[in-house]
């Protein structure tokens, strides 16, 4: 079992800044991917950005220029950099884990809110 702990959440006004973070513990063999999905009040969870081997990413078009991920794999840690946030950017971020077997592990979830 691979657990996955995020912090980072919180209250920002329009424009500014907010840096997530997850870290996975428990029986880590191998996760080669690792990212953040949001969901909104009354939306489906939708990718904001993942990032493969280290290297690898892929972002929501309406995060790219605005957001980064990276990845420390000694630490098993996921980050996500949020910079000039905006109201639509509020969501529950969840931070996502994938083995190399393909199964999925979920955070718990931690709130942004961006207020105008």
């Amino acid at each position: 079992q691979v657990q996955l702990v995020e912090s980072g959440g919180g209250l920002v006004q329009a424009g500014g800044s907010l840096r997530l973070s997850c870290a996975a513990s428990g029986s880590i063999f191998s996760i080669p991917t690792m990212g953040w999905y949001r969901q909104a009040p009354g939306k489906q969870r939708e990718l904001v950005a993942v990032i493969t081997s280290g290297v690898t990413t892929n972002s929501a078009d309406s995060v790219k220029g605005r957001f980064t991920i990276s990845r420390d794999n000694a630490k098993n840690t996921v980050y996500l950099q949020m910079n000039s946030l905006k109201p639509e950017d509020t969501a529950v971020y969840y931070c996502l884990a994938v083995e190399n077997t393909g199964r999925r592990y979920w955070g718990q979830g931690t709130q942004v809110t961006v207020s105008s």
